[in-house]
């Protein structure tokens, strides 16, 4: 309910039959909104999953080698995405990465070689939830990297982006933009949750203390690694379910594969969810 409901219910001439009437109307219209939104987004979803399973086995047949990264603040919904996307694709030509924390021994080698350990080969498709970007943002905020270390990363990073890009990778970037509130919000509904008390961490407890720190390096980030070969896209909402949808759109709207728009739906995404970066775009993690 909204400002407006509760002006209505203080109207005195309403009498409180009629104020209770009026409630149980409005909540009845959310739930019903609610239902209607869960059933397209389940339709849509089975749809562009199939499409998924198409370009997977294009992808396969073609030798094509796709690389797409989730990246953006901690609750902003990437394994999820990666969950549904991942869902009814053969894992034989399919791998997610999530790399735990380095080695000692990887401590001690070039920052890159275990990520480019990770690359696709002909045929498959990887996605990695989180990446060599760890360095960009997290790594600093925390203080898990030296400056140093960090100053090199930024240098070195598009170059590697374009070789990887000469070499015939697909690499898609992606940004999970979310506000400081639904953050926050998501924090509290994983601590409430049995199930999902495991993905809070104390670096995920930092992230709304040291907010502002992450929007300067991830503003460094894009400033510095988004380019024409390897550009940033944003995913800029607070609905999760939006976020996935569209995410996938535009994943599929990328390649011209067998089978392309067999499922009937829209294949382009959103423009106002889905956004290339430019220094003009105001995100909602700003």
């Amino acid at each position: 309910m909204i400002l407006e409901d509760f002006q209505k219910l203080s109207d005195n001439s309403l009498t409180p039959k009629e104020k209770l009437q009026y409630v149980k109307d409005k909540v009845l219209l959310e739930k019903y909104n609610q239902i209607e939104y869960d059933l397209y987004y389940d339709s849509e979803l089975y749809k562009l999953q199939a499409e998924l399973v198409n370009l997977q086995q294009w992808v396969a047949k073609h030798k094509k080698r796709v690389c797409i990264i989730f990246e953006g603040r901690d609750a902003s919904g990437k394994g999820g995405s990666i969950r549904r996307m991942t869902e009814h694709l053969n894992p034989r030509s399919m791998r997610i990465v999530a790399l735990a924390k380095p080695t000692e021994v990887e401590k001690g080698q070039w920052y890159f070689r275990r990520y480019i350990k990770e690359m696709p080969n002909p045929g498959e498709l990887v996605f990695f939830d989180r990446s060599w970007y760890n360095r960009a943002v997290v790594e600093p905020v925390m203080g898990f990297c030296a400056k140093e270390q960090y100053d090199k990363f930024m240098v070195q990073v598009p170059g590697f982006e374009h070789m990887l890009y000469e070499d015939g990778i697909h690499l898609i970037k992606f940004w999970f933009s979310i506000t400081k509130e639904e953050q926050l919000a998501r924090f509290n509904a994983r601590l409430e949750n049995p199930l999902k008390r495991w993905k809070f961490s104390p670096v995920d407890k930092e992230g709304q203390t040291r907010w502002d720190d992450y929007t300067y390096y991830k503003d460094q980030m894009f400033g510095h690694t988004h380019t024409i070969f390897s550009p940033w896209m944003i995913v800029k909402t607070n609905i999760k379910k939006e976020a996935r949808l569209e995410s996938i759109r535009y994943i599929l709207s990328k390649f011209e594969y067998d089978g392309k728009g067999e499922s009937g739906t829209t294949l382009l995404p959103d423009p106002n969810i889905v956004q290339r970066y430019h220094r003009t775009i105001k995100q909602m993690d700003f």
